[in-house]
């Protein structure tokens, strides 16, 4: 762990700490933490620029620690546990689910333990209409994939994979000739040649609901190109619609989980976000999945087929329960 990622957790803890034993001098409370007394009044130091929203006068962590000890005079509600909210809740269950699916993490378990513990209590205090996960299909993935997926990478053979497409929301058969496996922006791929699309594609590793190594070479064609990463996976184009939505507090999530090109926080809570989309279909499903937590703002043919199907599906609940 690197000095800056132990410094913010020590940061947070020093508050409520010294708020319990008061007057604690430098050097004890320095041993506790397992760091110098250099090292805890330069902490000390940093915590006089945090506090609350204002940062002014009153607003700022107050401490003093000219002599042997430490008093905190004003805490800037550090004293409390965190709470977050339904919809902080649910955007860091996805931060946390993306950090314990990339190859390479330190201590995964210690990111699984966190998610059982964030998911335990969002469970007991969830609102009614929330959904905190990632889809039936998105749910990490698995050890046995990815290292099936490694081994076809590592020893150049084709893969049968049985896969996921979010867009068209169904399972597919293809057979893809490897050409590398990447991490982007958290999520691990597979990129290669699909013979069943006759070009190369991403295919997400927690979106892989089997796979098979098969006994011949990976042989994508000569023209076959990497895909530029540099600037992201989702390119805008010219050619793409783009729906401006309105976001619940509840639904401030999905600026942060999907690519948009602005978003902006209203004074009442709400975020107005343009996102770009190339299918309808996989947008308004998305639209319906968060009930009335999103309001369709443009274009007016995208508010109309949600309309619509909402209504498709009211009218489909009420036969079944006349029934």
């Amino acid at each position: 762990m690197t000095a800056s990622n132990e410094r913010l957790p020590r940061l947070l803890a020093l508050v409520p700490y010294l708020l319990n034993r008061p007057a604690i001098t430098v050097k004890e409370a320095a041993a506790d933490f397992g760091i110098t007394p250099k090292q805890l009044r330069k902490d000390l130091e940093l915590l006089w620029m945090c506090g609350l929203p204002g940062y002014g006068p009153g607003d700022l962590i107050d401490l003093s620690f000219e002599g042997e000890t430490i008093t905190v005079s004003f805490d800037a509600g550090l004293d409390r546990p965190l709470r977050l909210t339904a919809a902080e809740a649910a955007s860091l269950l996805v931060a946390l689910r993306a950090l314990a699916d990339t190859p390479g993490v330190v201590d995964t378990d210690a990111v699984q333990r966190a998610l059982a513990k964030i998911e335990a209590a969002v469970g007991k205090a969830q609102p009614a209409g929330m959904v905190v996960g990632l889809g039936a299909f998105e749910r990490g993935e698995t050890a046995e994939i990815r290292a099936a997926v490694q081994d076809a990478v590592k020893r150049e053979r084709a893969v049968r994979i049985r896969y996921y497409s979010q867009s068209h929301d169904a399972m597919s058969d293809r057979v893809v000739d490897p050409m590398r496996l990447l991490l982007v922006e958290g999520r691990g791929y597979l990129e290669g040649w699909c013979r069943s699309a006759l070009g190369v594609r991403l295919f997400r590793l927690d979106r892989i609901d089997a796979v098979g190594v098969l006994d011949e070479p990976s042989a994508p064609p000569p023209h076959a190109q990497l895909t530029d990463t540099s600037e992201g996976l989702f390119q805008p184009r010219d050619d793409q619609k783009i729906a401006v939505l309105l976001l619940e507090p509840d639904a401030h999530w999905v600026a942060e989980y999907y690519p948009v090109d602005h978003a902006a926080e209203l004074s009442d809570g709400r975020t107005r976000v343009l996102m770009r989309y190339d299918d309808p279909s996989w947008m308004v499903r998305l639209l319906l999945g968060l009930g009335g937590d999103v309001h369709v703002e443009q274009p007016s043919e995208l508010a109309a087929e949600v309309r619509r199907q909402a209504q498709e599906a009211l009218r489909r609940a009420d036969h079944l329960l006349s029934t």
